[in-house]
């Protein structure tokens, strides 16, 4: 009897996996659908590749090219120095640190915390930073305010895979007289995954944030040539154009939006091959 119950338990275990994945797919394929619908009939080689015109917002010529240039400028910069502080971080709390170490623990708490903050909290907080400062909106103001923004995510990703790596293999490494830093390449290589799927994470949530830019970065028709100058994102420009009450203008925004889709699934693709490819060759 107990062997059966066990069976109609997995059963339904696995009605309710399986019902959670239609759902998810569901959802995933009407917005793609809603997106692609209104947006690839009106999206042309020119939106990709100039500038806003004159009255591009009221429906004239022009493109949206220093949105995508601009949001490009911001995921890159802040995905490059997130890492440059969360490997360091990641390294810290499991090479010289001891599992049970409270400094650890409370960090770790920390660090949920952050992760757990909204991004216009983060904006606001940048906001707030700059006027204390008396700096104004600007490409370097949003690349801070992301970086502040995926630092707790890479940090989270990366510690939970580098928890689990066998305390046998990092021994092994001091055995044969490694140091501390030369164990940190054993530890890389186990991460290498990790790594990969942490920066997707990032830039998914990174190029998608329209809130912490909006106050941190501004929004300019032109491409920045410096930190100092505001730049466009793709989020602010979809937000921008829905706005607006063309309904020509509103179809802009979908074609802004298709190619914000198509730049994450590249970027999601690429993240996917090299987190294979890690993970073929792991030691």
């Amino acid at each position: 009897m107990s062997v059966k119950l066990k069976f109609i338990e997995e059963k339904i275990a696995r009605g309710f996996m399986l019902l959670s994945i239609l759902i998810v797919l569901f959802f995933v394929l009407n917005v793609l659908y809603a997106v692609l619908r209104r947006g690839l009939p009106v999206l042309t080689w020119e939106m990709v590749s100039s500038l806003p015109g004159g009255g591009f917002y009221i429906g004239k010529e022009g493109g949206f090219l220093n949105a995508i240039v601009g949001s490009l400028y911001i995921v890159l910069a802040s995905t490059t120095i997130g890492l440059l502080i969360a490997i360091p971080v990641v390294f810290y709390l499991n090479t010289y640190l001891k599992k049970t170490d409270r400094f650890a623990y409370v960090a770790r708490i920390a660090y949920d915390v952050l992760f757990g903050i909204p991004s216009i909290v983060y904006g606001a907080f940048g906001f707030t930073i700059m006027i204390y400062l008396g700096l104004r909106a600007s490409l370097l103001g949003g690349i801070i305010v992301e970086s502040l923004l995926i630092i707790p995510i890479l940090i989270r990703t990366l510690d939970e895979v580098a928890k689990n790596i066998p305390q046998d293999l990092l021994d092994s490494s001091y055995s044969i007289g490694s140091t501390r830093i030369e164990t940190i390449g054993v530890v890389v290589r186990q991460i290498a995954p990790a790594i990969a799927t942490a920066t997707l994470l990032s830039i998914g949530r990174s190029i998608g944030d329209a809130a912490g830019v909006m106050f941190t970065a501004g929004f300019s028709d032109s491409i920045p040539t410096s930190l100092s100058q505001q730049a466009a994102t793709l989020p602010l420009s979809v937000f921008f154009q829905l706005s607006a009450p063309q309904l020509e203008v509103q179809d802009r925004a979908y074609a802004a939006a298709v190619v914000l889709t198509v730049i994450v699934l590249i970027l999601s693709l690429s993240g996917r091959f090299i987190m294979n490819f890690f993970s073929k060759n792991k030691i």
